[in-house]
C-alpha cells in the first residue's frame, strides 16, 4: 500500500520519536511529511516558491513545474481550486511556514484522512496508519451507516471505520494551523438548491469531455514510464516475459482493459491513437520492441447461462475487432472456477475499509496480472456520464418534462412489457415530481421513517423498483435489509439528526446533483479499495474518469443529455470520433450488468458452502449487526435463483470477511518509543 503522512501544529518532544515503518523523508522540522510503499521517482515532485513555501505533489499530474510554482503562491492567497485543476490524477500537500493545506480530489479516489494526535493534527492519505498511531477502536455504528446507507453522506458523516479518524468529503480541503487548529474548506462552488446551473450547449459540452479525457490520457503517456526491474539472467525454459511474471511484476509499458465496455474500450483507443508512442512492449533484454498498447480481454464462460455466454462471446468479438488496431497487442485472459466472484476469499488482503469489491479481488489481481506495468480501466464512468434516476427530478424543477419521455419509455420497455408496463411512465412522474417538491428535511426524515419500518417495504423489483428507490433524497442501500433493527435505529437516528440541522448554503445542491455525488463517493471508495486489494509491485491503474478534470467535464453536461438511453454510448462515440476514431464495432456500447449479475450468482453457487461456514459465527453477529441465520436464508435463497439483492450480499461478506483479517493483523505502520505494537480492534468483539 502506498500512501503519505505527516502532521502539524503537534509537540515536538512528543512527535519526533515516532515515524512510519519503511518511510521516505521529504519535509523536515515540526510538520513532517513521509512518503510509505511503492512509490516510483516520477509519482513525487517538490517545488519551492519564494520563502518557506513548498508544495508536493504525489502521482501523476499534467502540470510543468512553472504551473505548479504559480497555483502554489495563489493558494497561498487563497485560492485552493488552483491545486485541484490539472489533468492527471494526484494528492497536492501545499505548505506554507507552519500552515498545511491539502485538497482531497472531487470524486474520492485520492481520500484525506485526519486525527487529532499529540497536540496537533496527523493527516495521511491512508486511514488504516492513523487508526495504528492513536491505537483506535473499531467504529461499529459507521459500519452499520456503511451498510445501510453507502451512498449517503448524511449518514456517514465524516467518519471511517475506527473511532476518531475522519475522512476529509470529496471536494474539500484540509487545513492546519500551528496550534492544532483545523478547518474544512469547500473548494468547489455548488449548484443552488432549486436555481438551475447555467447550461451550455451540447457540442460544446461533449468536447469539453473529449478534452478533458485526451488530456487524462496523455498525461498517463507523457509520464516517464517505469523501467522494468533488472533481469536476473537466463533461466531454462523461462523468457524475460516469464521470469516478469515469476517474480510477480507486470509487462512494462502501458495496457488497457478491453472486456470492461465501452469506457475502458474508449481509452484503449484513445491512448492508440494519441501521437508518440502509446505505450511499450518490451523485447528480450529490457530493449524497446512494437510500441504497442496491450489491450487485456478476460474470457469468462465458467458456469455462465446461455444469455451470459451469448453477451460475453459478443463482447470478445467486438474486442477482437477493436484490436486489429495495429497499435494494439492484443492478448485474452481465460478465467476458471478460481476467478469467479466470492472464490479464495482466505488470500483477501486487508484494506482500509471494507468494499463489495473484495469479493472478487481474486478475480481481478487474475486479470490485471496480464496486464501491464500502468494499467488503463474504465471505472467511473458509469457514475460520471449517466443520469442518476433522481436526476428526472431535476428536470421537473427546470420545466423540461418533454425530456422524460425517452427514459420512462426505455424503463417500461425493461419491464418486460406486461400489462402493467402501460402504467410505469405514470408512475415513475408521479415518483419525479414527488420528490421535486420534497424539500431536503422531509427526504432525509422520510428516509429515517422508511429505514424503521424496512422490513414491510413492499417496493417493486426489476428496473422499475430500482428506479422508484432511486427517486429519494436518500435511500437504503442493498443490505440494510439484513441489518438488525438496533443497527437500523442507530442509522435512522443519524438521518434525523442531519435533517434537523440547518444546510449550509455552499452544501446545496438539486436531488439529482446530489444523488449522483453520493453514488460517485461510494464507487470511487470502491475503487480505491480494489486498487489496494490488487496492488502489484511496480504497477499502477489509472481510471482517467475519476479525475478533477474529467468529472469537472462530465458534470457540465446538460441534464437533457444524461437522461436519453444510451447518452454514456453516445458521448464517447463522439468523444472517439472526435479523436479521428470511427470505425466501431456493431454492438459496441451494449449494456453489461445482467452478465455482472449472473456472475455474482455463479459464484455464490460455487462457493456456498464456504459462505455458509463464514456466516455461523460472523463478527457481525457479534457487533449487532446482523442475525446469522438470517444470512444464511439469505445466501441459499440466492443461489435457488430467487430475486435477492445480490449486491447487497456481497457488501455484507467482503465487510465481514475485512473484519476478520483486520482482527488477525498484528504490528504496526510505525515505529518509535511509547508506539510498540498498536492494533486497530474493535471494542466489546472478539474473533
Amino acid at each position: 500500500m502506498r500512501w503519505l503522512v505527516g502532521w502539524c501544529g503537534s509537540a515536538v518532544s512528543a512527535a519526533s520519536d515516532v515515524q512510519p515503518l519503511g518511510a521516505q523523508p521529504l519535509w523536515e522540522g515540526p510538520d513532517p511529511l513521509w512518503a510509505v510503499g511503492d512509490w516510483r521517482p516520477d509519482e513525487i515532485r517538490l517545488v519551492a516558491a519564494d520563502g518557506d513555501t513548498h508544495l508536493a505533489v504525489f502521482g501523476y499530474c499534467g502540470a510543468s513545474d512553472a504551473e505548479l510554482r504559480a497555483a502554489l503562491i495563489s493558494a497561498r492567497a487563497g485560492a485552493l481550486r488552483r491545486l485541484t485543476t490539472w489533468p492527471g490524477s494526484y494528492t497536492a500537500v501545499a505548505r506554507f511556514g507552519r500552515r498545511t493545506v491539502i485538497p482531497a480530489d472531487l470524486a474520492g479516489t485520492r481520500p484525506v484522512f485526519h486525527t487529532p494526535w499529540a497536540g496537533g493534527t496527523a493527516y495521511a492519505t491512508a486511514a488504516l496508519p492513523l487508526a495504528d498511531l492513536t491505537e483506535a477502536q473499531l467504529d461499529v455504528a459507521h459500519l452499520a451507516a456503511l451498510l445501510a446507507c453507502p451512498e449517503s453522506p448524511e449518514a456517514l458523516g465524516d467518519g471511517t471505520p475506527y473511532g476518531g479518524v475522519r475522512r476529509l468529503p470529496p471536494g474539500h480541503a484540509l487545513m492546519l494551523r500551528e496550534g492544532g487548529s483545523r478547518d474544512t474548506v469547500d473548494y468547489e462552488p455548488a449548484a443552488p438548491l432549486v436555481v438551475a446551473a447555467p447550461q451550455i450547449e451540447q457540442e460544446t459540452a461533449v468536447a469539453a469531455v473529449r478534452d478533458a479525457l485526451v488530456e487524462a490520457v496523455r498525461t498517463r503517456l507523457a509520464a516517464p514510464r517505469h523501467a522494468p526491474a533488472p533481469d536476473p539472467g537466463p533461466v531454462p525454459g523461462l523468457g524475460p516475459a516469464d521470469r516478469r511474471a515469476a517474480r510477480g511484476e507486470p509487462a512494462p509499458g502501458v495496457g488497457a482493459d478491453l472486456s470492461g465496455g465501452s469506457a475502458s474500450a474508449t481509452l484503449a483507443l484513445l491512448a492508440a491513437g494519441l501521437p508518440g508512442k502509446p505505450g511499450t512492449v518490451y523485447g528480450t533484454g529490457g530493449t524497446l520492441a512494437g510500441e504497442r498498447l496491450l489491450a487485456v480481454t478476460f474470457n469468462d464462460l465458467t458456469g455462465a447461462d446461455a444469455a451470459a455466454r451469448i453477451a460475453r462471446t459478443a463482447e470478445l468479438e467486438r474486442a477482437r475487432a477493436i484490436a486489429e488496431n495495429p497499435r494494439l497487442h492484443h492478448i485474452v485472459v481465460a478465467a476458471g472456477a478460481e476467478a469467479l466472484p466470492y472464490a479464495d476469499l482466505d488470500s483477501v488482503r486487508l484494506t482500509d475499509e471494507p468494499g463489495p469489491s473484495l469479493i472478487a479481488a481474486a478475480r481481478h489481481r487474475r486479470r490485471l496480472a496480464a496486464g501491464s506495468a500502468d494499467h488503463l480501466v474504465g471505472h467511473g464512468a458509469r457514475q460520471v456520464l449517466d443520469a442518476h434516476p433522481a436526476r428526472l427530478a431535476d428536470l421537473l424543477l427546470d420545466r423540461n418534462r418533454r425530456h422524460l419521455l425517452r427514459p420512462v419509455s426505455a424503463l417500461a420497455k425493461a419491464t418486460g412489457g406486461g400489462r402493467h408496463s402501460a402504467l410505469v411512465p405514470f408512475t415513475i412522474y408521479r415518483a419525479a415530481r414527488r420528490l421535486a417538491r420534497t424539500s431536503y428535511p422531509e427526504g432525509l426524515a422520510g428516509a429515517a421513517v422508511r429505514l424503521r419500518t424496512l422490513a414491510d417495504d413492499q417496493q417493486p423489483g426489476g428496473a422499475l423498483g430500482a428506479s422508484l428507490a432511486a427517486l429519494a433524497w436518500c435511500r437504503p442501500g442493498p443490505a440494510a435489509r439484513w441489518l438488525t433493527g438496533e443497527a437500523l435505529a442507530q442509522v435512522s437516528a443519524r438521518l434525523e439528526a442531519a435533517a434537523a440541522r440547518p444546510r449550509p448554503a455552499a452544501v446545496g445542491g438539486r436531488p439529482g446533483v446530489v444523488s449522483a455525488r453520493g453514488a460517485l463517493a461510494r464507487h470511487a471508495a470502491d475503487h480505491r479499495i480494489l486498487e489496494q486489494a490488487t496492488e502489484q509491485r511496480h504497477q499502477r491503474l489509472h481510471a482517467p474518469f475519476y479525475d478533477n478534470q474529467v468529472v469537472r467535464a462530465c458534470q457540465a453536461l446538460p441534464e437533457s443529455l444524461r437522461v436519453q438511453p444510451g447518452a454514456r454510448a453516445e458521448v464517447l462515440r463522439t468523444v472517439l470520433e472526435g479523436a479521428g476514431v470511427r470505425e466501431l464495432p456493431p454492438g459496441w456500447g451494449a449494456a453489461g450488468h445482467t452478465t455482472h449479475t449472473e456472475e455474482l450468482r455463479t459464484g455464490l453457487r460455487a462457493s456456498l458452502g464456504p459462505l455458509i461456514d463464514l456466516f455461523e459465527a460472523p463478527l457481525l453477529a457479534d457487533a449487532g449487526l446482523v442475525e446469522a441465520r438470517v444470512v444464511r436464508r439469505a445466501l441459499r435463497a440466492a443461489t435457488e435463483g430467487e430475486p435477492v439483492p445480490l449486491d447487497g450480499l456481497s457488501e455484507l461478506v467482503a465487510t465481514e470477511v475485512w473484519l476478520r483479517r483486520l482482527l488477525t493483523r498484528r504490528g504496526s505502520c510505525w515505529t518509535g518509543e511509547g508506539n510498540r505494537e498498536p492494533r486497530a480492534v474493535p471494542s466489546g468483539v472478539s474473533p
